[in-house]
């Protein structure tokens, strides 16, 4: 049985992805990108520290019945098209909103023929959050947490369609 104290609130993700730096940093920050893969949604990055972050229900989650702010946070360190910094916390659940703010790392390298794009989830203290994201819940309407979302994104990057197009 899995109870909220061995549940790890460190996840870190990796993929490499055949496409540039800056072209994973523009798909992480420019909403023509993020409406396109993973849960949609359009976000919207002021990228100094302190600037506000938030994902707002696109066409495909407001069909699905979602509608407004999805996600928000506020940039901690933006250093394009390397690092990104922030808080992040899920709003479309009032259980998983109550949990508050948790930190999202995204580290973008290059490496041999492709990018290294690494996504550290730090969920202390978001004990319902984390097995969301994780994936475990994709049955409940959850999606397929990170992994689901890298490999969209790369899937998207690499062949002009994310998987599910």
């Amino acid at each position: 049985m899995t109870t909220a104290t061995n549940v790890a609130t460190v996840q870190v993700y990796r993929v490499w992805i055949k496409a540039t730096p800056q072209a994973i940093w523009d798909a992480i920050t420019k909403p023509e990108w993020t409406d396109r893969y993973g849960y949609t949604g359009l976000a919207d990055y002021d990228l100094r520290p302190g600037g506000a972050f938030r994902v707002v229900a696109g066409e495909a989650m407001e069909k699905a019945g979602f509608t407004g702010t999805m996600v928000d946070g506020e940039v901690i360190e933006a250093d394009p098209p390397r690092k990104l910094v922030q808080t992040w916390r899920l709003l479309m659940d009032p259980e998983l909103e109550a949990e508050g703010f948790t930190r999202v790392t995204y580290e973008i390298e290059e490496a041999d023929c492709s990018t290294r794009l690494t996504v550290i989830h730090d969920l202390d203290g978001a004990p319902k959050l984390a097995p969301m994201v994780r994936g475990e819940l994709s049955g409940a309407g959850a999606g397929g947490g990170w992994a689901w979302v890298l490999s969209d994104l790369k899937s998207l990057l690499e062949t002009g369609a994310p998987l599910s197009g």
